[in-house]
């Protein structure tokens, strides 16, 4: 049998809510302003617009929107990246 390599392969930890936690609404209504920080914490209820599992707990910058995602500059082992990802896997960083 051929081996699954999909978006959620090795994540059974990662991408798990604890017992008592529930599904916010105002995580999916949330609005971020260009250049604000945001760390990415994905919300493992919704699929659409989650950011690829290696990004879990980086921070970044918003540095505009595509649609209804927000755009995410983080770095990367010395490299600028652009992560694509919907409100509801990101979180203010005061």
């Amino acid at each position: 049998m051929k081996k699954s390599r999909g978006f959620r392969r090795r994540t059974r930890k990662k991408l798990k809510k604890g017992v008592r936690e529930k599904l916010v609404v105002t995580r999916f209504l949330q609005k971020f302003k260009i250049g604000e920080k945001v760390m990415i914490e994905p919300e493992p209820s919704s699929h659409r617009g989650m950011p690829f599992p290696r990004f879990i707990g980086r921070t970044g910058i918003i540095k505009g929107m595509r649609g209804k995602s927000y755009i995410v500059e983080i770095r990367n082992g010395g490299k600028v990246k652009l992560i694509i990802s919907r409100p509801e896997h990101l979180k203010l960083v005061k």
